[in-house]
């Protein structure tokens, strides 16, 4: 199993594009960026990562969240961590957010090693990434060098991606972020690993229209179990696997369950009923209308490389924290 994630792990860094690579250095980031001020970066950060994922699965969905999060707003550094009365964790999609404390944890052993060295944005985002290796799914090169941004406002939150969101406003949403639709669908297929509370999506069940009170793009067979985790009195916090089937592990089934009408969030579900986006989710089953399928661990490690590099601050930008959740 060894040689196969390592044979996989050369084709991924093959795969990903010439104009990626230097798109992302000219932001200022690189694969490496850690080599000589604190080579052991890398290695400390995933094995808190996967103590702490070890200990709790859903922190592996949490901090690949957290991470997706911080780069809508204000860019790829760090701002979600940082604590206070009207800060970005305070605002209402960020409230559920969990993993904090092992971002935390891993900041604290690299300061111990190399003080003032490692921000806590290049944290967070190889935490994504090893969450999604630890999970069954790929790994890829984390292009690191990001600064710790010294801004975080909660009503800054605002452009961040919503449970309602027409495909239209994904699309822009993305697009302002300089994404394109199929890193919208890949990045999304991320859910293949999450989880939802109740409260964002029940009222696809009970109350959505008047004719049939559910949504009628939930598969009637999907119904009855969709209910029976989320009754219409039950727990609205009470956590449910987005990717039915398949709960915790990466892999392209999240796409199959959408063309299937068992998509949980409908957000997610319009990407199969809206013709813009629908024939990405196909490519990621097999060939459609002659265009070649498409793999999702090479779409999503690439659309990873690209969010993370959103709005980075390099150089004498921001600086590095000492503590991740304060400004220092």
């Amino acid at each position: 199993m060894g040689g196969y994630y390592t044979y996989f792990s050369v084709f991924l860094l093959l795969a990903f594009t010439s104009s990626t690579i230097i798109s992302v250095q000219g932001q200022g980031t690189r694969v490496g960026f850690y080599f000589r001020t604190c080579p052991r970066a890398e290695s400390i950060v995933r094995a808190t990562i996967r103590s702490h994922v070890n200990a709790n699965p859903t922190m592996a969905p949490g901090l690949l969240r957290m991470h997706f999060h911080d780069c809508f707003v204000q860019g790829c550094d760090a701002s979600i961590l940082i604590d206070g009365a009207s800060t970005e964790k305070t605002a209402l999609p960020n409230l559920l957010l969990r993993g904090y404390e092992v971002i935390e944890d891993a900041k604290k052993q690299l300061e111990a090693v190399c003080p003032g060295v490692v921000s806590c944005a290049d944290i967070l985002a190889l935490a994504a990434r090893d969450s999604v290796s630890l999970s069954n799914g790929p790994s890829w090169p984390v292009p690191t060098g990001r600064r710790d941004g010294r801004v975080s406002l909660a009503t800054d939150a605002a452009n961040l991606p919503g449970f309602t969101d027409s495909i239209n406003v994904q699309i822009q949403k993305f697009a302002d972020k300089g994404l394109d639709i199929k890193d919208l669908v890949s990045l999304v297929g991320g859910h293949t690993i999450g989880t939802s509370a109740c409260l964002f999506f029940r009222y696809r069940l009970y109350n959505f229209n008047s004719t049939t009170g559910a949504d009628p793009s939930i598969d009637p067979s999907f119904l009855p179990t969709l209910r029976s985790l989320c009754p219409a009195d039950g727990d609205a916090t009470k956590r449910i696997a987005l990717d039915n089937g398949s709960e915790g592990r990466f892999d392209s089934t999240f796409f199959n369950n959408l063309r299937n009408g068992r998509g949980v969030l409908e957000s997610d579900q319009k990407l199969w009923t809206d013709s813009a986006t629908q024939s990405v989710v196909r490519r990621f089953s097999g060939p459609f209308r002659g265009l070649s399928r498409l793999l999702f661990n090479v779409e999503f490690s690439r659309s990873m490389v690209k969010m993370s590099n959103v709005g980075v601050k390099t150089g004498l930008e921001g600086e590095i924290r000492t503590v991740c959740s304060k400004i220092n």
